[in-house]
């Protein structure tokens, strides 16, 4: 980074006070992220304000994860009477934008280059059991009930998740995948295939003939 260049368009855009403000906000969260990236094991792992990392034992990093602001991820280990031994791991080079959430009690993995979009949520439970045995009734305060009844969720490399989508397992997302804004993923996406709606469903694939993304 020239980093002469980058605080002349730093000063050029803002009012002085301003720029000021936000060099010294920048120059605590790089200490911050340097602290955190050296005890998660993360090497050049960058996080904006307000990010939560909880459960930090069961979770492991590639190398150069960004963060945004307000990223929670978290690796449920109790919950009530419950006790968890969850996986998340994260590739390399992932990028979350603002507000995104991603829950596991079980497994979560996400391939390297992925991309996230603002106010995702990413999860391997549910609150409640819906299906099968033990399920949980409309009585039950739904923060009182068991977590479960989802599985683990797996994405693949390349893929790019747009804003406010919501991901809950079992699922698998291909390589390459692209899961459209507003979107809501149970199940399997294939690799280099475009998604959209609630549920989604494919409505573009990669040609790789011609190059081009043609309707599924």
């Amino acid at each position: 980074m020239n980093i002469p260049r980058a605080l002349s368009r730093l000063f050029r855009a803002n009012p002085i006070g301003i720029a000021l403000l936000l060099i010294a906000g920048r120059s605590w969260y790089r200490i911050y992220s340097a602290f955190a990236g050296h005890s998660l094991g993360a090497s050049w792992l960058q996080v904006g304000p307000g990010c939560q990392i909880l459960g930090g034992r069961h979770i492991s990093f590639g190398k150069r994860v960004y963060a945004g602001r307000n990223l929670w991820l978290e690796a449920v280990t109790a919950y009530g009477s419950q006790h968890f031994q969850p996986k998340i791991v994260i590739g390399d080079s992932v990028r979350f934008s603002d507000g995104v959430h991603i829950s596991g009690i079980e497994s979560i993995i996400v391939g390297s280059h992925t991309l996230f979009g603002s106010k995702i949520y990413v999860s391997d439970h549910n609150h409640g059991i819906y299906a099968g045995e033990g399920q949980s009734g409309p009585d039950e305060p739904p923060a009182q009930r068991r977590l479960g009844g989802g599985g683990p969720v797996i994405i693949g490399e390349n893929v790019w998740i747009g804003e406010n989508c919501v991901i809950v397992g079992p699922a698998n997302i291909g390589r390459g995948a692209i899961i459209a804004a507003n979107s809501v993923v149970r199940g399997v996406v294939p690799a280099h295939t475009m998604v959209a709606g609630a549920p989604a469903r494919p409505i573009k694939a990669f040609n790789f003939q011609t190059g081009t993304w043609d309707k599924a």
